[in-house]
């Protein structure tokens, strides 16, 4: 069993979490316990199965843990919806909007905040300096190539300056080249931001490349550290 984090530190604290899946034999995700500081992305590495997207999922709020807690600056999170908890999703694919022009799916989200009109256009031109794409500003993103779109959706994760990210395989469906590139800077503007991050992967390179630490995961456990 993972050591029990302890209470009333900053950052997000995970607790003895397990998921166990309706007629499942054996937990998804057994007693995971560990912490990740303000500003500092941990990366969740282990094969395809090992558990690692489903203790993203009951981290962000998609999947309800059987036991244990989430919580972020000492607020016990576990049971908030998704949309109270302060945390941005990053996808394998992106999942943009794609009726929308790159700028239109950075300003989704702040939007919806009812952000006024110049604070918003102000956030979206910041986003765009950062990831590289202000020149892209108006164009549609069903013509972006796959790293241009996947910079979008880092972009518009980052909009609404979330508290936690999390990135579940944001390069697997890349080529090796691209996705060694994006690697680096994602990880350049992960620390730009200060963003605090949560990054799943099965790929060592790419999680030694963008985290400041690992965690490995075998069967629905977090390892004890290496």
């Amino acid at each position: 069993m993972s050591k029990p984090v302890a209470s009333g530190e900053t950052g997000l604290r995970v607790d003895s979490l397990t998921v166990i899946y309706p007629g499942a034999h054996e937990p998804a995700v057994d007693t995971v316990s560990f912490a990740v500081e303000r500003g500092e992305t941990v990366a969740l590495l282990g094969p395809s199965g090992c558990g690692k997207s489903t203790l993203l999922a009951a981290i962000v709020g998609i999947t309800t843990p059987t036991t244990g807690t989430v919580s972020f600056d000492g607020e016990d999170v576990t049971r908030l919806p998704i949309h109270r908890r302060g945390f941005g999703l990053v996808f394998q694919d992106g999942q943009l909007f794609p009726h929308r022009t790159v700028a239109g799916n950075l300003a989704f989200g702040l939007e919806m905040a009812r952000m006024p009109a110049v604070q918003r256009n102000k956030r979206v031109s910041e986003l765009l300096d950062l990831v590289g794409l202000t020149r892209y500003r108006d164009q549609a993103v069903a013509k972006l190539s796959g790293g241009e779109r996947q910079r979008v959706a880092l972009a518009r994760s980052l909009a609404p300056r979330p508290r936690l990210l999390l990135l579940d395989e944001p390069l697997s469906s890349l080529d090796a080249e691209l996705r060694a590139r994006l690697a680096d800077d994602m990880r350049d503007i992960l620390t730009t931001t200060g963003t605090t991050a949560i990054l799943v992967t099965h790929d060592p390179s790419e999680a030694e490349k963008i985290a400041s630490r690992v965690l490995h995961m075998t069967a629905g456990r977090v390892e004890p550290a290496r």
